[in-house]
């Protein structure tokens, strides 16, 4: 009975990404992308789940794209949805995602350094301290202290870029200074239409403050 409970939730879940064929013609693709993303990213409980999902929401974003060559906040989703997807597998094989990830949003700064409240400055400075360094990949600590600058001068508040420039900072062993912008993270405004998003960050927000609480006693 438990297995079917969970077969019955996870295709309930799954049924609610709109199919690649009708994705082009959703109201507004940006909520679609964030939303479905939100669902995969803390709802669905597996691994593998949640690769298989990833996998169907890149698709989804690529064809999305493609109809609308213009929207910089398409590119944006696109790359995070990757490096979500990439998070998730975790080895040697995700590293062709995490290049197709940055080059997407170094793209979309070109055109558009201010979309989504800066958003691609925080993605971006996410993958280069989280993606191997050279040789294996193109990490740096370096450009990410770059990124991050750009992204909370743009977004101050934001809780995206204060709690992965907070993560940034703990894994420095910088605790101090990861637990101010961890705290400031944590006290943003909600965001509109961002519930489940902004609930699961939080969650991750109390993670990282019990560990840098730990580090400091």
């Amino acid at each position: 009975m438990k297995k079917l409970k969970h077969f019955i939730y996870i295709f309930t879940l799954l049924i609610g990404l709109v199919p690649l064929t009708q994705a082009e013609s959703v109201e507004d693709p940006v909520s679609y992308l964030q939303n479905n993303w939100a669902q995969i990213n803390y709802q669905v409980p597996t691994n593998e789940e949640k690769i298989k999902a990833f996998q169907k929401l890149e698709e989804n974003a690529q064809n999305l794209i493609d109809k609308n060559p213009e929207r910089v906040d398409l590119k944006i989703w696109k790359a995070i949805i990757l490096s979500s997807d990439a998070g998730v597998i975790n080895g040697l094989s995700s590293l062709g995602m995490l290049k197709q990830a940055k080059n997407l949003l170094l793209e979309s700064i070109e055109v558009d350094a201010n979309a989504l409240s800066g958003s691609a400055y925080t993605s971006l400075a996410s993958l280069y301290y989280k993606a191997p360094g050279w040789p294996v990949s193109f990490g740096s600590n370096k450009k990410a202290q770059t990124y991050f600058a750009k992204a909370l001068e743009i977004n101050p508040a934001g809780i995206d870029p204060n709690y992965f420039y907070g993560d940034f900072l703990y894994q420095q062993k910088e605790y101090r200074e990861s637990q101010v912008y961890l705290q400031k993270a944590l006290l943003s405004q909600p965001r509109e239409g961002r519930a489940l998003a902004d609930e699961g960050r939080r969650q991750e927000i109390r993670a990282a403050l019990a560990r840098v609480s730990d580090k400091l006693k």
